[in-house]
């Protein structure tokens, strides 16, 4: 069994409005030393597979196909294998 940390983000083409914001909301903290900020999603995903270029093909095809956007997103991931859950008595 693997589990997916998957981080989708807006291309660096793509304006980033809610990046822009929190960017604003740093500096009128304080943090006047932040920089860009842009903004995404970050998915933990467990996928039930033994073969790790299986369960690559996998993520990569759900991020594809739903999670990312292709047109304005772009992602990436990193996989872990885990221990499968024990059935319980």
């Amino acid at each position: 069994m693997y589990q997916a940390r998957i981080f989708i983000t807006l291309k660096a083409t793509v304006n980033d409005p809610q990046g822009v914001t929190v960017l604003s909301s740093l500096h009128r903290l304080g943090f006047n030393k932040a920089g860009d900020v842009r903004v995404g999603k970050y998915l933990l995903v467990n996928i039930d597979e033994t073969d790790r270029a299986e369960a690559e093909s996998t993520v990569t095809e759900m991020c594809q196909k739903l999670l990312a956007n292709p047109v304005i997103e772009e992602f990436r991931f990193d996989l872990e294998e885990i221990p499968a859950p024990t059935a319980s008595k």
